[in-house]
């Protein structure tokens, strides 16, 4: 008999009004604010634009890693153009990674590669249509 696959449970998000535009949202162990106003948390749209980055990074840091490379920093810039009417959707982000490693170009490049095809859940959750550039810079190559 064949293992069976790793079912991933589903993800239960419970949100409770806090009063004006505000919510608290836990998802069990944690817990953060939402805040349409973007005052006491941040703005649905810019947690949506971090759980992007957020995704994308932590897959390719995993990978790179994975792979035996040294990884001693890394950061992400997400830039999210959106529609000029409602609903204001994102029709183009741009994510540029900065890092500090001993990774080849081309084994970085794999790994946002990867991320993007194959690996982030996040952005195979959201539409399809919308342009998705990528840029990265890299120090400490050895290359």
């Amino acid at each position: 008999m064949a293992p069976m696959a790793d079912v991933k449970p589903p993800t239960v998000v419970d949100l409770t009004w806090d009063g004006r535009l505000a919510f608290t949202a836990r998802d069990g162990a944690h817990e953060w604010v939402l805040d349409g106003r973007n005052e006491a948390g941040p703005s649905p749209v810019a947690a949506l634009a971090s759980a992007l980055a957020g995704c994308m990074a932590i897959d390719t840091v995993h990978i790179l890693t994975k792979g035996r490379f040294d990884v001693r920093s890394f950061g992400a810039r997400l830039t999210g153009g959106r529609a000029d009417s409602e609903p204001r959707r994102f029709v183009a982000i741009d994510l540029r990674f900065t890092l500090d490693t001993n990774a080849p170009p081309d084994q970085v490049d794999r790994a946002i590669a990867l991320s993007r095809e194959k690996y982030c859940s996040v952005w195979h959750s959201l539409r399809q249509d919308i342009e998705l550039t990528t840029s990265v810079s890299i120090t400490g190559t050895d290359a």
